[in-house]
C-alpha cells in the first residue's frame, strides 16, 4: 500500500501529532508498505530527516507568532505533487487544519481516498487563546473531516464531540505506547537525589508549557510539605510558570531514553490540561509504573481508571489537584498499587497493535471505495 501521511507536525518537533505520525510511518514500513510524509519545513532547514523511516517532503513554513516552536505551512504545490509522484493509494491526514486541508483538497481532486485523524482540540484552543472562535473552529473541523472517507478519533470523548458537531463516519483509533522504552525498572535513585535532595516526594508534569495546558494548577501542590514538583517541557508559558510554581524544578525539553528515566523516577505524575483528545504522557507514565492524577475530561477518561490506576479530578481545579497529590503522598502502598495497575493496563497497547488497527481502517476505506466504483 502506498500511503502519503500529510501531517501538521513531524520530528524533530516534539508533540503528540509529530510522535503519532512518526510511529505510523515506522509501522507502515515494518509491515512492508510504502509511506511518504509531507510536513512543514523546520527552523533547522534542510537535513532534519536523516533518521526518518521513509522519505519526507518538507513544505515551506513560518513560525506561529508568539509560539515559534509551532510552524505553519505556507501555500505550496508540493502537496499535490507528492501525492501524484508517490502514486498514493491513500492519504492519511494527521490532525488536519492548514497543511491537512490542502492535502484533503488534493486527494479529492485526484480521487484518492483519505483518512483524517483527529488529534487536536482546536475549539478548546480557540477558547484559551482568543476567548472566542469556538464555533468557527468547529465549522472548519467539520468541513475538513466531512470530506474524508473516514475520521479516526483517539478517545471516546473526542468521538462524541465529533459526532455531536456533525462529523460523519467517525471510528475510534487510540494511540500506542512504547512499553519497552517506558518501564518501571528505569527508576534512578541518583536522579531522584538530584531532584529531591531532602527525600521529597517527586510529582512530575511532562508536556508543552502553553496556556491550554494550565500547568499553573500545580501551584497548590508546590506548597505541600515534603513534595517536590518537577516540570519537563518547554513553551511560551515557561517564564510565567517559573514564578507561579515556587520551588519547582524545570528540566526543559527531554526526549527518548532520558525522558523515560525521568518518568520512571517520579512518584506521581500529574497532567493538568483539560483539552486533551488523548494524552500520550498519561500512557507513558502508566507504562513507567507511576500513578496518575489527571482531569476528568477528554482523553484521560479512557486512560485512567479512578481509584485503580490513578485519580481523576475536576478540570481547572487547583485544590482538587493538591488534594489528590496529598492523598497519594500519604500512602506509599496506594501509589505502588496504582502504578502496578497502570503498567498492567497498558502492556497490550503497543504501537504495533494499534498500527495494525490503523491498517485495518485503511483496508476498509479502500474496499468501500472499490465497491462504490464497481457499483
Amino acid at each position: 500500500m502506498r500511503v502519503v501521511i500529510v501531517t501538521e507536525s513531524f520530528p524533530p518537533d516534539v508533540n503528540g501529532v509529530a510522535h503519532c505520525a512518526l510511529q505510523t510511518a515506522r509501522h507502515l514500513v515494518d509491515r512492508g508498505h510504502l509511506p511518504l510524509v509531507v510536513a512543514p519545513a523546520t527552523a533547522a532547514g534542510p537535513g532534519p530527516d536523516a533518521s526518518a523511516p521513509c522519505p519526507v517532503v518538507r513544505v515551506p513554513s513560518l513560525p506561529l507568532p508568539g509560539y515559534p516552536q509551532v510552524r505553519v505551512a505556507l501555500p505550496s504545490r508540493r502537496v499535490a505533487a507528492a501525492l501524484t509522484e508517490h502514486r498514493a493509494d491513500l492519504v492519511h491526514l494527521a490532525s488536519p487544519f492548514i497543511l491537512g486541508v490542502r492535502g484533503m483538497a488534493a486527494a479529492a481532486r485526484l480521487g484518492i481516498p483519505a483518512v483524517a485523524v483527529y488529534q487536536t482540540d482546536l475549539a478548546g484552543y480557540a477558547r484559551t487563546y482568543v476567548h472566542a472562535g469556538e464555533a468557527a473552529a468547529w465549522r472548519r473541523i467539520r468541513s475538513v473531516h466531512a470530506a474524508a472517507d473516514l475520521t479516526l478519533a483517539p478517545s471516546s470523548a473526542a468521538l462524541h464531540d465529533l459526532e455531536a458537531h456533525g462529523v460523519p463516519r467517525v471510528r475510534l483509533w487510540p494511540r500506542g505506547v512504547d512499553t519497552v522504552r517506558f518501564r518501571p525498572d528505569l527508576r534512578d535513585e541518583a536522579l531522584r537525589r538530584e531532584l529531591a535532595p531532602n527525600g521529597e516526594l517527586i510529582v512530575g508534569y511532562v508536556g508543552r508549557l502553553a496556556p491550554e495546558k494550565q500547568v499553573e494548577l500545580l501551584a497548590d501542590a508546590c506548597g505541600l510539605p515534603g513534595v517536590r514538583v518537577v516540570v519537563v517541557g518547554d513553551g511560551p508559558s515557561e517564564p510565567g510558570l517559573a514564578e507561579a510554581l515556587p520551588g519547582a524544578v524545570f528540566l526543559g525539553r527531554r526526549i527518548g531514553d532520558d525522558l523515560a528515566r525521568i518518568f520512571a523516577s517520579l512518584d506521581v505524575f500529574v497532567h493538568t490540561g483539560p483539552f486533551e483528545t488523548f494524552c500520550q504522557t498519561v500512557q507513558e507514565a502508566m507504562a513507567s509504573g507511576v500513578p496518575v492524577v489527571a482531569p476528568a475530561a477528554g482523553g484521560p477518561l479512557d486512560l485512567v481508571t479512578h481509584g485503580h490506576t490513578g485519580l481523576l479530578v475536576p478540570p481547572r481545579d487547583a485544590a482538587a489537584v493538591r488534594d489528590a497529590v496529598a492523598t497519594l503522598a500519604a500512602d506509599p502502598a496506594l501509589r505502588a498499587a496504582y502504578g502496578a495497575a497502570g503498567r498492567a493496563t497498558v502492556e497490550g497497547r503497543t504501537w504495533a497493535a494499534v498500527g495494525d488497527q490503523l491498517i485495518g481502517h485503511y483496508a476498509g476505506v479502500l474496499a468501500a471505495r472499490k465497491h462504490v466504483v464497481a457499483a
